[in-house]
Protein backbone atom coordinates (compact mmCIF):
# COMPACT_ATOMS: atom_id res chain seq x y z
CA UNK A 1 0.00 0.00 0.00
CA UNK A 2 1.18 3.54 -0.57
CA UNK A 3 1.51 6.23 2.04
CA UNK A 4 0.64 9.79 1.09
CA UNK A 5 2.41 12.60 2.93
CA UNK A 6 2.75 16.37 2.46
CA UNK A 7 5.52 17.39 0.10
CA UNK A 8 7.27 19.21 2.95
CA UNK A 9 6.99 19.25 6.70
CA UNK A 10 5.60 22.77 6.51
CA UNK A 11 2.05 21.98 5.42
CA UNK A 12 0.98 25.61 5.75
CA UNK A 13 3.43 26.81 3.13
CA UNK A 14 2.36 24.16 0.64
CA UNK A 15 -1.30 24.96 1.31
CA UNK A 16 -0.71 28.64 0.60
CA UNK A 17 1.33 28.02 -2.55
CA UNK A 18 -1.32 25.82 -4.13
CA UNK A 19 -4.30 27.87 -2.94
CA UNK A 20 -6.22 25.01 -1.44
CA UNK A 21 -5.01 22.12 -3.57
CA UNK A 22 -4.10 19.14 -1.33
CA UNK A 23 -0.53 18.36 -2.36
CA UNK A 24 0.92 14.94 -1.55
CA UNK A 25 4.09 12.98 -2.04
CA UNK A 26 4.00 9.27 -2.87
CA UNK A 27 6.14 7.14 -0.57
CA UNK A 28 6.60 3.39 -0.59
CA UNK A 29 5.36 2.19 2.80
CA UNK A 30 2.31 2.33 5.01
CA UNK A 31 -1.33 3.18 4.41
CA UNK A 32 -3.30 6.18 3.27
CA UNK A 33 -3.47 8.81 5.99
CA UNK A 34 -5.47 11.93 6.65
CA UNK A 35 -3.72 15.16 7.60
CA UNK A 36 -5.14 17.69 10.03
CA UNK A 37 -4.33 21.30 9.22
CA UNK A 38 -6.04 23.71 11.60
CA UNK A 39 -9.73 22.94 11.38
CA UNK A 40 -9.38 21.38 7.96
CA UNK A 41 -8.87 17.68 7.33
CA UNK A 42 -7.21 16.79 4.04
CA UNK A 43 -8.13 13.37 2.73
CA UNK A 44 -6.47 11.43 -0.06
CA UNK A 45 -8.79 12.03 -3.02
CA UNK A 46 -7.55 11.36 -6.52
CA UNK A 47 -9.67 14.09 -8.07
CA UNK A 48 -7.94 16.96 -6.33
CA UNK A 49 -4.41 15.80 -5.70
CA UNK A 50 -1.00 16.03 -7.28
CA UNK A 51 1.03 12.85 -6.96
CA UNK A 52 4.82 13.19 -6.75
CA UNK A 53 6.94 10.05 -6.95
CA UNK A 54 9.86 9.75 -4.56
CA UNK A 55 11.03 6.26 -5.55
CA UNK A 56 14.86 6.21 -5.60
CA UNK A 57 15.02 4.78 -9.12
CA UNK A 58 12.76 7.49 -10.48
CA UNK A 59 14.66 10.27 -8.70
CA UNK A 60 17.99 8.89 -9.91
CA UNK A 61 16.79 8.69 -13.51
CA UNK A 62 15.30 12.19 -13.39
CA UNK A 63 18.69 13.50 -12.26
CA UNK A 64 20.30 11.87 -15.28
CA UNK A 65 17.64 13.44 -17.52
CA UNK A 66 18.47 16.89 -16.19
CA UNK A 67 22.17 16.53 -17.00
CA UNK A 68 22.95 18.55 -20.14
CA UNK A 69 25.60 15.96 -21.07
CA UNK A 70 23.08 13.11 -21.37
CA UNK A 71 22.90 12.02 -25.03
CA UNK A 72 19.64 11.82 -27.01
CA UNK A 73 19.85 8.02 -26.99
CA UNK A 74 20.25 7.92 -23.21
CA UNK A 75 17.55 10.58 -22.80
CA UNK A 76 15.02 8.54 -24.79
CA UNK A 77 15.80 5.43 -22.79
CA UNK A 78 15.46 7.24 -19.47
CA UNK A 79 12.12 8.83 -20.44
CA UNK A 80 10.78 5.41 -21.37
CA UNK A 81 12.09 3.78 -18.19
CA UNK A 82 10.62 6.46 -15.92
CA UNK A 83 7.28 6.17 -17.71
CA UNK A 84 7.21 2.44 -16.99
CA UNK A 85 7.93 3.02 -13.30
CA UNK A 86 5.32 5.77 -12.98
CA UNK A 87 2.80 3.74 -14.94
CA UNK A 88 2.47 1.21 -12.11
CA UNK A 89 0.84 3.83 -9.89
CA UNK A 90 -1.09 5.60 -12.62
CA UNK A 91 -2.84 2.29 -13.39
CA UNK A 92 -3.32 1.30 -9.75
CA UNK A 93 -7.11 1.71 -9.84
CA UNK A 94 -7.74 -0.45 -12.91
CA UNK A 95 -10.62 -2.78 -11.89
CA UNK A 96 -10.06 -6.53 -11.59
CA UNK A 97 -12.28 -9.56 -11.88
CA UNK A 98 -11.85 -13.06 -10.50
CA UNK A 99 -11.33 -15.92 -12.94
CA UNK A 100 -10.39 -19.58 -12.74
CA UNK A 101 -7.13 -20.63 -14.36
CA UNK A 102 -5.79 -24.15 -14.60
CA UNK A 103 -2.16 -24.37 -13.51
CA UNK A 104 -0.01 -27.49 -14.10
CA UNK A 105 -1.09 -28.63 -10.63
CA UNK A 106 -4.64 -27.45 -9.94
CA UNK A 107 -7.35 -24.93 -10.72
CA UNK A 108 -6.63 -21.51 -9.18
CA UNK A 109 -8.94 -18.59 -8.55
CA UNK A 110 -7.02 -15.49 -9.51
CA UNK A 111 -7.55 -11.98 -10.80
CA UNK A 112 -7.21 -10.34 -14.20
CA UNK A 113 -8.01 -6.89 -15.53
CA UNK A 114 -11.75 -6.70 -16.04
CA UNK A 115 -11.63 -5.41 -19.58
CA UNK A 116 -11.56 -1.69 -18.80
CA UNK A 117 -10.52 0.12 -21.96
CA UNK A 118 -7.45 2.34 -21.79
CA UNK A 119 -5.85 4.83 -24.13
CA UNK A 120 -2.58 6.68 -23.87
CA UNK A 121 -2.50 10.05 -25.61
CA UNK A 122 0.87 11.79 -26.01
CA UNK A 123 1.01 15.53 -26.62
CA UNK A 124 3.23 15.89 -29.68
CA UNK A 125 6.00 15.70 -30.00
CA UNK A 126 7.75 15.15 -26.68
CA UNK A 127 4.95 13.00 -25.29
CA UNK A 128 5.85 10.24 -27.76
CA UNK A 129 8.80 9.22 -25.59
CA UNK A 130 6.54 8.63 -22.58
CA UNK A 131 3.90 6.75 -24.58
CA UNK A 132 6.42 4.10 -25.58
CA UNK A 133 7.23 3.37 -21.94
CA UNK A 134 3.59 3.28 -20.87
CA UNK A 135 2.75 0.82 -23.66
CA UNK A 136 5.31 -1.63 -22.28
CA UNK A 137 3.01 -1.95 -19.27
CA UNK A 138 -0.30 -1.87 -21.13
CA UNK A 139 0.42 -3.05 -24.69
CA UNK A 140 -3.30 -3.48 -25.44
CA UNK A 141 -4.01 0.22 -24.86
CA UNK A 142 -5.04 2.28 -27.88
CA UNK A 143 -2.96 5.32 -28.79
CA UNK A 144 -4.14 8.78 -29.78
CA UNK A 145 -2.13 11.88 -30.65
CA UNK A 146 -2.72 15.55 -29.95
CA UNK A 147 -0.50 18.13 -31.62
CA UNK A 148 -0.21 21.45 -29.82
CA UNK A 149 2.29 24.24 -30.13
CA UNK A 150 2.66 27.20 -27.81
CA UNK A 151 2.30 30.71 -29.19
CA UNK A 152 5.59 32.44 -28.43
CA UNK A 153 3.87 35.73 -27.65
CA UNK A 154 0.86 34.64 -25.56
CA UNK A 155 2.25 31.25 -24.42
CA UNK A 156 -1.24 29.87 -25.08
CA UNK A 157 -1.79 26.50 -26.84
CA UNK A 158 -2.78 26.16 -30.49
CA UNK A 159 -3.98 22.77 -31.78
CA UNK A 160 -2.62 21.66 -35.14
CA UNK A 161 -3.35 17.91 -35.06
CA UNK A 162 -5.70 15.54 -33.26
CA UNK A 163 -6.18 11.87 -34.07
CA UNK A 164 -7.90 9.69 -31.47
CA UNK A 165 -9.35 6.16 -31.35
CA UNK A 166 -12.93 6.10 -32.62
CA UNK A 167 -14.16 4.82 -29.24
CA UNK A 168 -12.13 7.31 -27.17
CA UNK A 169 -15.29 8.34 -25.28
CA UNK A 170 -15.47 4.80 -23.86
CA UNK A 171 -11.88 4.75 -22.63
CA UNK A 172 -9.95 5.94 -19.60
CA UNK A 173 -7.23 8.20 -20.95
CA UNK A 174 -3.69 8.79 -19.70
CA UNK A 175 -2.45 12.04 -21.24
CA UNK A 176 1.35 12.22 -21.32
CA UNK A 177 3.84 15.05 -21.80
CA UNK A 178 7.28 15.26 -20.18
CA UNK A 179 6.84 18.86 -19.01
CA UNK A 180 3.99 20.71 -17.32
CA UNK A 181 5.27 24.28 -17.65
CA UNK A 182 2.66 27.03 -18.01
CA UNK A 183 -0.08 24.41 -18.02
CA UNK A 184 -1.60 25.83 -21.20
CA UNK A 185 -0.84 22.88 -23.48
CA UNK A 186 -1.99 20.30 -20.93
CA UNK A 187 -5.17 22.22 -20.19
CA UNK A 188 -5.84 22.66 -23.91
CA UNK A 189 -5.31 18.94 -24.57
CA UNK A 190 -7.75 18.05 -21.78
CA UNK A 191 -10.25 20.45 -23.37
CA UNK A 192 -9.91 18.63 -26.69
CA UNK A 193 -10.49 15.26 -24.99
CA UNK A 194 -13.52 16.48 -23.06
CA UNK A 195 -15.06 17.89 -26.25
CA UNK A 196 -14.93 14.29 -27.50
CA UNK A 197 -16.78 13.12 -24.36
CA UNK A 198 -13.80 11.58 -22.56
CA UNK A 199 -14.76 11.41 -18.88
CA UNK A 200 -11.80 9.92 -17.02
CA UNK A 201 -8.46 11.62 -17.70
CA UNK A 202 -5.14 11.42 -15.89
CA UNK A 203 -2.14 13.58 -16.72
CA UNK A 204 1.36 12.12 -16.37
CA UNK A 205 4.53 14.19 -16.72
CA UNK A 206 8.14 14.05 -15.62
CA UNK A 207 8.68 17.60 -14.33
CA UNK A 208 5.99 20.12 -13.41
CA UNK A 209 6.15 23.77 -12.40
CA UNK A 210 4.02 25.11 -9.59
CA UNK A 211 2.34 27.50 -12.03
CA UNK A 212 1.49 24.64 -14.39
CA UNK A 213 -0.03 22.61 -11.58
CA UNK A 214 -2.17 25.56 -10.49
CA UNK A 215 -3.35 26.22 -14.05
CA UNK A 216 -4.27 22.62 -14.86
CA UNK A 217 -5.98 22.11 -11.52
CA UNK A 218 -7.89 25.38 -11.85
CA UNK A 219 -9.12 24.55 -15.36
CA UNK A 220 -9.72 20.84 -14.75
CA UNK A 221 -9.95 19.92 -11.06
CA UNK A 222 -11.18 16.44 -11.98
CA UNK A 223 -7.86 15.53 -13.64
CA UNK A 224 -5.25 13.85 -11.43
CA UNK A 225 -1.66 14.97 -12.02
CA UNK A 226 1.24 12.52 -11.68
CA UNK A 227 4.81 13.81 -11.84
CA UNK A 228 8.34 12.82 -10.88
CA UNK A 229 9.48 16.29 -9.75
CA UNK A 230 8.18 19.81 -9.15
CA UNK A 231 10.39 22.82 -9.92
CA UNK A 232 9.90 26.28 -8.51
CA UNK A 233 9.69 28.65 -11.43
CA UNK A 234 9.43 29.46 -15.12
CA UNK A 235 11.72 31.76 -17.09
CA UNK A 236 10.54 34.55 -19.40
CA UNK A 237 10.19 32.05 -22.26
CA UNK A 238 7.91 29.76 -20.26
CA UNK A 239 10.55 27.06 -19.67
CA UNK A 240 10.75 25.27 -16.31
CA UNK A 241 13.81 26.24 -14.26
CA UNK A 242 16.01 24.36 -13.52
CA UNK A 243 14.03 21.79 -15.53
CA UNK A 244 15.82 19.76 -18.19
CA UNK A 245 15.67 22.00 -21.25
CA UNK A 246 13.46 21.36 -24.28
CA UNK A 247 12.32 17.75 -23.88
CA UNK A 248 11.42 17.37 -27.57
CA UNK A 249 14.81 18.60 -28.77
CA UNK A 250 16.62 16.37 -26.32
CA UNK A 251 14.53 13.32 -27.26
CA UNK A 252 15.04 13.70 -30.99
CA UNK A 253 18.38 15.48 -31.22
CA UNK A 254 16.99 18.68 -32.73
CA UNK A 255 17.41 22.35 -31.84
Amino acid sequence: MIKFQPLKNNIKNEWNVFKGIPFFKINRHGKNIKIHYGRQVLYMQKTDNVFIFDHPLIQHKVSLLRDKNTSSKEFRELVSEISVLMGYEVTRDIPLKEVEIETPLAVAKTKVISGKKLAVVPILRAGLGMADGFLQLVPMARVGHIGIYRDHETLEPIEYYCKLPSDIDERDVVLVDPMLATGGSASGAVDFLKKRNVKNIKFMCLIASREGIRRLHRDHPDVSIYCAAVDEELNEHGYIVPGLGDAGDRLFGTK
